[in-house]
């Protein structure tokens, strides 16, 4: 019996991801739910387990490609029998001993899913005359989903470079190609002789090739996206602590490494001012093009408007300040305010049910459940957590949930399912100081709520000037399904709750 081993569904938002990495080959025994493939979107790793134990038979996708939701990965044979024709068919000795000594070969972008029809050249990792080995990676190609390497089709020595870094390629378009044989040679006479006779080409570049083959090996192991910033950063793979599983290299974790140098750098003493030129021109990479892509289509397709208005926070201040110790004590958590928020966020979503709804073709669903989004900012990026049923958690719940979530976004541990269904999403922009803003939407959601900055600021209270902690909110709606009195309404409550909290526990 022969099971598929498909991309699992990624989030509402995600429709694609890049192998990053296969923890089985081809003919090893699996059990159930035992790790197979590493994915990565452009906001959390995650790996696809066994659906069945057996033996796997194919994989139809390799490392650094990019795949679409329910794409065809691979496949598992029931039994152990198909491991051992596996065994009998050495597909490896037959891949690495070429058999025409000297013809070219010619190295083709390769194709990267069905909507992808170009590439970017990255950087190229040879040389015109350098020997590569089977499978090595030659160059770095970028498409407007992914970054990817191009391995070498067999080993030999590379002849020519018919495509230069920055250029746009075509699927299927020759950019080198490898005279086959002499990287293979070299490899055979060692195995037969049992010594390692150099050869010329290798004595003249012995002290290269141990430079070059000590970095390679110790990058060898990264998966496409940690790979891509230590080879545009110069970093060293083998000095980086890696904090994902089984503690391997993450995006975050280069990008951490390559941010501690750069504040300990200093100008030469005697070096001459130079200010350099004065503007700098740089191609702004695929993937950047396509997250500008997809945050100009969430404004073109929502009519999106906002709302503003302020909110007194002295209350929920005083609230905070009377019962933290005691809040603290009893529930080993800060009583921190976004639960606050959540709580009055949730009990204007019950009195205005289209702000908790979204749009399905010509359809409106409207969500029964209170599934509050709460944007958490990581090193890759901004991330938005689901606190699920946050009508039915308790303060010291919700509170415990985000802590929660802050510790898995920060050690990357954050996964796709935390990230999926929401119906609601807060983002509080004033932990970074914003003092105002107008919040994008989290589609399919149809509202979004802005947080800001606490600051003192005069304003009346019964006929005289006070100073108090005041906030701006700015609440974000689609206006196809959200009408002005409805956005207003519901900004107007989450308002009155915070401003006078006993509003929550009486329901009004």
């Amino acid at each position: 019996m022969t099971t598929e081993i498909r991309v699992p569904t990624l989030g509402e938002s995600v429709t694609e991801a890049t192998i990053a990495k296969w923890m089985k080959k081809e003919g090893e025994a699996v059990a159930v739910d035992e790790p197979l493939v590493e994915l990565e979107t452009d906001k959390v790793s995650v790996e696809v387990p066994a659906p069945a134990a057996g033996v796997l038979a194919s994989i139809s996708a390799q490392e650094g490609d990019t795949v679409e939701v329910d794409a065809l990965l691979g496949a598992i044979e029931a039994g152990g029998a198909p491991a051992a024709k596996k065994e009998t068919k050495a597909p490896a000795p037959k891949k690495t001993a070429p058999s025409h000594e000297g013809e070219e070969i010619e190295v083709k972008v390769p194709a990267s899913g069905e909507s992808v029809t170009e590439a970017d050249i990255g950087e190229w990792f040879k040389k015109p005359g350098d020997a590569v080995e089977l499978d090595e990676p030659l160059v770095s190609l970028e498409t407007d989903k992914a970054a990817m390497d191009v391995p070498s089709p067999a080993a030999g020595v590379l002849k020519e470079v018919r495509a230069k870094e920055g250029d746009t390629v075509e699927v299927g378009t020759v950019i080198a190609v490898i005279v086959e044989g002499a990287g293979a040679a070299k490899a055979n006479g060692a195995a037969a002789n049992g010594v390692n006779d150099p050869s010329p080409r290798e004595v003249a570049a012995s002290g290269e090739s141990v430079m070059e083959g000590a970095r390679e090996r110790s990058s060898a192991e990264l998966s496409p996206a940690p790979r891509r910033v230590v080879a545009e950063r110069g970093l060293d793979p083998s000095a980086i602590e890696g904090t994902g599983k089984d503690g391997r290299i993450t995006k975050g974790d280069a990008l951490r490494a390559d941010a501690k140098p750069a504040q300990t750098k200093a100008p030469a003493p005697s070096a001459p001012r130079d200010l350099g030129p004065r503007e700098e021109r740089v191609k702004m990479s695929r993937l950047r093009q396509t997250i500008a892509r997809r945050l100009k289509e969430a404004q073109d397709t929502a009519a999106m408007l906002t709302t503003f208005n302020d909110v007194d926070m002295t209350a929920v201040m005083e609230l905070r300040s009377q019962y933290k110790d005691l809040f603290d004590k009893k529930h080993g958590i800060k009583l921190g305010f976004m639960s606050f928020f959540v709580k009055a966020c949730v009990h204007a979503l019950k009195e205005v049910p289209d702000v908790n709804a979204e749009i399905d073709g010509t359809d409106i669903i409207y969500k029964n459940h209170y599934d509050i989004g709460v944007a958490v900012g990581t090193d890759k990026g901004l991330v938005v957590p689901i606190i699920r049923d946050a009508d039915l958690k308790s303060m010291a719940e919700i509170e415990l949930e985000i802590a929660e979530y802050g510790r898995k976004a920060r050690s990357g541990d954050l996964k796709l399912e935390d990230m999926q269904g929401g119906t609601f999403t807060i983002s509080n922009g004033g932990v970074y100081g914003s003092l105002l803003s107008t919040p994008i939407l989290n589609q399919p959601q149809s509202g979004i709520l802005g947080m800001h900055r606490i600051e003192q600021r005069p304003i009346a209270r019964n006929g005289e000037v006070v100073i108090r902690p005041m906030m701006y909110l700015a609440m974000s709606y689609d206006h196809r399904i959200v009408d002005g009195k409805g956005a207003v309404t519901f900004l107007v409550r989450v308002k009155e709750n915070l401003e006078d909290p006993q509003r929550l526990l009486l329901d009004l």
